[in-house]
This record gives structure tokens, sequence and C-alpha cells, in this order.
């Protein structure tokens, strides 16, 4: 499914899935690394569910940005 980039600044930069049910959220934390979050709003006991990474560059975060948009289910 698609995503549209809804924001984008210098600390953060944030993609919504086309059918409004999942975000993925990359920023830049204060000590320099930067944070992935892809959240999906599931129909499901246990509501929402979310995966979060640190990883050590912006360049490694925008890579796991697309991995999570290409293999996310819909």
């Amino acid at each position: 499914m698609d995503y549209e980039r809804t924001t984008d600044t210098d600390e953060l930069t944030e993609w919504e899935r086309a059918d409004g049910h999942a975000t993925i959220r990359l920023r830049e934390r204060a000590d320099g690394q930067f944070a992935v979050r892809y959240d999906q709003l599931h129909q499901a006991d246990d509501g929402r569910a979310y995966a979060y990474e640190t990883v050590e560059s912006r360049a490694a975060a925008e890579e796991l940005v697309t991995d999570w948009q290409d293999d996310a289910p819909a």
C-alpha cells in the first residue's frame, strides 16, 4: 500500500499509509541517533501495535522506513 509524507521538518519526518491506518515516523534523538517507529491500528483485542528501532545514522533510518513500507501488512 502507498504511503504519503505528511510531515517533513529538520527534527521529524512522518509518512501515513493511504488507508490512514498506519504511520511511520523518523526523528533524530537528542543523543544524535535516529528513532524509527511504525504504528498500525489493528482490529484486535490488543488495540494498536507498533515497532520501534534506534539506529546510528539517518541513512540507516531511511532504509528502515523503506523496508517497513515495503513489508508492512495492509
